[in-house]
């Protein structure tokens, strides 16, 4: 992508998902496991960071949109993050999005979504600056939404 080969970085970003969506399936035929649970979210969100830098590499006009899409990125993914320690510290558990190893809040910009602004980007690079402003402000609402479900859902009880 760093180069612009932004046909081959589609095709590399699908074969990743690909085999993310494939390990997901074999640990739930296998066995989940905390090992597994982790190394699938550190991985992912590695990947969609890895996936911004080579578009800020590929163009300077892409520096600064690159730069708050990565900063929203940190947003969602704290926001992701620290509600799963505190929720299994809590022992607080959903089925909502099958079987995890987390407990997954969601939000309205999820993998899916992601990858679908991955593709877009790709087959339309010029579009990069726009979709990265518009997709990190999607961005932090759902981390405005999921600061507002931690408060929620980790109240202390009532006295």
């Amino acid at each position: 992508m760093a180069a612009g080969a932004y046909g081959a970085a589609l095709v590399a970003i699908l074969i990743n998902r690909l085999a993310d969506g494939l390990d997901g399936a074999v640990a739930r035929r296998t066995g989940v496991s905390d090992l597994g649970g982790y190394l699938d979210i550190v991985c992912d969100f590695l990947f969609y960071a890895a996936v911004v830098f080579g578009f800020v590499l590929a163009a300077p006009e892409n520096r600064l949109p690159g730069a708050f899409l990565l900063f929203a990125f940190i947003g969602t993914g704290s926001s992701f993050l620290a509600f799963a320690a505190l929720a299994a510290r809590r022992g607080i558990e959903t089925r909502a999005r099958g079987a995890k190893s987390l407990y997954y809040l969601g939000g309205l910009t999820e993998g899916t979504e992601t990858i679908a602004l991955f593709a877009a980007v790709c087959l339309f690079p010029a579009a990069f600056g726009p979709l990265a402003w518009i997709f990190g402000a999607a961005c932090w609402l759902t981390t405005l939404a999921r600061v507002l479900e931690a408060k929620r859902l980790l109240r202390p009880p009532p006295a």
